[in-house]
C-alpha cells in the first residue's frame, strides 16, 4: 500500500503553461495532483491554458478539466495571487488583458522579481515562433500532426500501465530526435532571451514549445516551464529566489512512500 506525504509543498511563485484544456492530450488528474500537492505565493500561468483552437473545431471538455479551472479560482480565492498571460491557443483571452476574473489577472505579459531581486519577463512566447507569426495555416496543420502523436502516445502509455510502467512521453522523445526539432529549440530560446536582454530584465520565463529548460544564455537566465500534455513540467521559485523545474510524473512517484504492513501479533 502507498500513501502521500502529509504537508503540500511551499513555494514563493509557481509558473505553468501549455495546459491544453480542452484536449484529449491534457494531463488534467496529474495537473489536479500537483495542484493539491503545491502552493505558492503568486501563481503565474503562461499561456495556452485552454486549447481554443480544437475547442473550435470540436467540443472535448471533460470533469477534471472543470475541476483544473476550479480549482486555480479556488487558489485565487484563498489569497494566491494568480497572473494568466494568454498564448497563441488561447489568444481570445487577450482581448481582456487588463481585467479581473474570479481573482485572475489577465495580462500581457508580465514582470516578475523574485526573492533575490532578479527582475523577470514573463511571456508565453508565440511572438518568437515565425511559423505562427507569419504561417498561422502551417502552425495548425503542425498542430494536427501534433495532435496525432499525443494520440499514439496515450496508447503507448496505456500498454505500459498495463505492464505495470511509469508514464514516460513517447511524443517527447521522438520530437526532440528530430534534427529541425532541436535547431527550432535553439533558436526559438536565443530569440526569447534577446528580447529579455533589450528589455533590460535580468531573465525570462516562458512556454510555447513544449521543452522544459533553465539555462543562462548571454549573461540572461532561461527559463521555460514546459508542459503538460508530454512532460507534466512546472517551474518554482523557492523562498530564496532558487528556480527549478518539478517534472510531476517523477516527483510524484518520490512522493509516493510504502506505509509498512501491521506488525503480526505476537501469538500469531
Amino acid at each position: 500500500m502507498n500513501a502521500l506525504r502529509s504537508a503540500p509543498a511551499r513555494w514563493r511563485a509557481i509558473y505553468l503553461s501549455d495546459i491544453h484544456l480542452g484536449t484529449r492530450g491534457c494531463q488534467a488528474e496529474m495537473l489536479l495532483d500537483f495542484l493539491r500537492n503545491n502552493e505558492s505565493d503568486y501563481l503565474y500561468l503562461v499561456g495556452d491554458i485552454v486549447d481554443g483552437w480544437r475547442l473550435r473545431r470540436w467540443w472535448y471538455w471533460p470533469q477534471s478539466h472543470n475541476d483544473v479551472v476550479q480549482k486555480v479560482l479556488r487558489k485565487a480565492r484563498k489569497g494566491t495571487k494568480v497572473i494568466y498571460v494568454p498564448g497563441n491557443h488561447d489568444e481570445a483571452a487577450r482581448d481582456y488583458c487588463g481585467l479581473l476574473f474570479g481573482g485572475v489577472e489577465v495580462c500581457a505579459e508580465a514582470i516578475h522579481e523574485t526573492a533575490d531581486g532578479r527582475k523577470l519577463l514573463i511571456l508565453h512566447g508565440d511572438v518568437f515562433d515565425g511559423v505562427v507569426r507569419h504561417a498561422k495555416w502551417l502552425a495548425i496543420l503542425g498542430d494536427w500532426a501534433y495532435a496525432a502523436a499525443l494520440k499514439l502516445n496515450y496508447i503507448f502509455n496505456g500498454i505500459r500501465r498495463a505492464l505495470g510502467l511509469p508514464y514516460w512521453s513517447l511524443s517527447a522523445y521522438l520530437k526532440h530526435k528530430v534534427k529541425n526539432a532541436v535547431e527550432y529549440i535553439g533558436r526559438f530560446e536565443a530569440a526569447v532571451a534577446a528580447e529579455a536582454r533589450r528589455r533590460g530584465v535580468d531573465g525570462v520565463v516562458c512556454g510555447h514549445i513544449h521543452h522544459a529548460e533553465i539555462r543562462t544564455i548571454d549573461g540572461v537566465l532561461y527559463c521555460n516551464d514546459g508542459d503538460w500534455v508530454e512532460s507534466c513540467t512546472a517551474l518554482v521559485e523557492d523562498r530564496d529566489g532558487h528556480m527549478s523545474i518539478l517534472r510531476w510524473t517523477e516527483e510524484r512517484a518520490r512522493r509516493l512512500v510504502p506505509v509498512p504492513a501491521p506488525a503480526r501479533l505476537a501469538a500469531e
